[in-house]
């Protein structure tokens, strides 16, 4: 089977951040970890080409990115794609998700990719993609490739996948009828007898499970606080010279407000994909209410204003990508003795 390998720039050996506006291109043959892909093919299949881009440069224009992407592919004449694997790097599981599903819905052809469960590119297309799970790391680098191989050899010669259980990747909300022994009453009960009996037990019928957050207590005397403006809203300086995301965002940003009294129209815009921002751009304090704030520390309603407000884009966010910001935001607002923050939501 003729295989293409999908790389960032730094598994291709091109660069590291420095280098993540790196344009689509290939190379004939296995380039860094596609060599050990391409021994754990085996006779199986051969890795024929490989595609880089650079996850900047992806992040950035993914349509136009990806429609490059797979044209390169689509020049090797594969019967199949890999995609990384990405581990938890949520840039290059978001390529890895979108060149995946534009190979299966343009090219016609099967591709696998592996990646971390709880990478931000992990839910992007899981219902179209075949995600096998990784470590955070590139440690099991190894382990994930053998995976891959072994799945993507199977789906090129035609055989349909068993279960994500037993196969070995990501569940993609698929319910198939199967034919068992026992009944649905006998089923369930054995599965109430070894929950009440502290064993080890499977549902059938998996739910979501969410972080409780708890609320914080009230601020006891604002006054004597300093406060911090928060923003999932996507506002940022015109130009979006941070490069934030319009959609599952990864990355969250921050901008300086010093000897400012209020946001001037023109000199920010949205970035975020799920509102009208109508408003925003018009009064950009709509949004980060700098102008009212500035009013409440003046007359002592608050103690002081941190003269720099927090941004990130809450459209569509990966639950986990989503913590992961929020974690680190306030790690930075902890070490300023900020004691409240204003979060400014759509």
């Amino acid at each position: 089977m003729r295989i293409v390998h999908y790389l960032n720039q730094f598994f291709a050996g091109v660069g590291a951040e420095d280098r993540a506006d790196t344009p689509p291109h290939s190379r004939p043959g296995s380039v860094g970890p596609g060599r050990l892909l391409d021994r754990s093919l085996g006779p199986g299949g051969e890795i024929v080409g490989t595609v880089i881009c650079g996850d900047g440069r992806f992040a950035d224009a993914m349509d136009e990115t990806a429609r490059e992407v797979l044209r390169l592919v689509a020049e090797f004449r594969p019967d199949a794609l890999v995609a990384g694997p990405a581990f938890n790097a949520g840039r290059y599981g978001i390529a890895c998700s979108r060149v995946c599903a534009g190979a299966a819905r343009l090219l016609g052809i099967p591709a696998v990719t592996g990646m971390y469960p709880e990478n931000a590119g992990a839910d992007l297309e899981r219902g179209a993609v075949v995600i096998v799970p990784t470590t955070a790391t590139a440690a099991g680098m190894s382990a994930a490739l053998a995976a891959m191989a072994r799945l993507v050899l199977k789906l090129a010669r035609g055989e349909p996948l068993g279960p994500a259980a037993a196969e070995g990747y990501l569940p993609r909300g698929e319910r198939r009828n199967t034919r068992v022994e026992a009944s649905a009453s006998a089923r369930a009960l054995d599965l109430l007898r070894k929950r009440l009996g502290g064993e080890a037990f499977s549902t059938e019928v998996p739910l979501p499970r969410y972080e409780v957050v708890p609320p914080p207590a009230p601020v006891a005397d604002p006054a004597r606080v300093r406060v911090a403006l928060v923003t999932e809203g996507g506002l940022v300086p015109t130009g979006n010279p941070g490069r934030l995301e319009w959609v599952r965002a990864s990355r969250w940003l921050k901008y300086g407000v010093a000897g400012k009294d209020r946001l001037e129209k023109g000199d920010y815009e949205v970035v975020h994909g799920g509102y009208d921002a109508a408003f925003t751009l018009d009064d950009p304090n709509r949004l980060v209410p700098l102008d009212a704030a500035r009013e409440l520390a003046r007359g002592g309603e608050i103690g002081s204003l941190l003269d720099t407000y927090y941004v990130t884009c809450g459209n569509h966010g990966v639950l986990a990508e989503m913590a992961a910001c929020s974690k680190a935001i306030a790690a930075e607002l902890r070490e300023q003795e900020v004691g409240a923050v204003l979060l400014v939501a759509t």
